[in-house]
């Protein structure tokens, strides 16, 4: 795997995690898992793990995206064994994401500190 590989990867890794662990749009995937608390800001929740046994371990996961990052990972570097194109192309939409995402914090940080 080359350094670049790495890095699509790595980027596509985050921002995936981030997204099914914190995002509102995959709200209801995890609701059978977790109860909402608020809102987390810049389009994410703040949830916490439900329930006893199996089904609160499993909140526990869903709602972590670091606990998520290494099974995300592990879903990239499968697809990129025996699918590297697509794979490449699924991280690239994750990963460019995650830049912007960056950028937009970026802009709106400078915006706060010029007004």
């Amino acid at each position: 795997m080359s350094t670049g590989d790495l890095l699509l990867l790595g980027l596509a890794t985050q921002k995936a995690s981030r997204v099914l662990a914190r995002d509102r749009v995959t709200q209801p995937l995890r609701a059978p898992f977790t109860e909402f608390e608020g809102p987390g800001g810049s389009g994410e929740v703040e949830e916490k793990a439900r329930g006893t046994g199996l089904r609160k371990a499993i909140g526990q996961l869903v709602t972590c995206p670091y606990c998520l990052g290494i099974w995300v990972a592990s879903g990239f570097i499968y697809g990129f064994a025996f699918n590297p194109r697509l794979t490449r192309m699924v991280a690239s939409i994750f990963a460019v994401s995650s830049v912007a995402d960056f950028a937009q914090h970026g802009y709106a940080k400078a915006k706060e500190l010029t007004e």
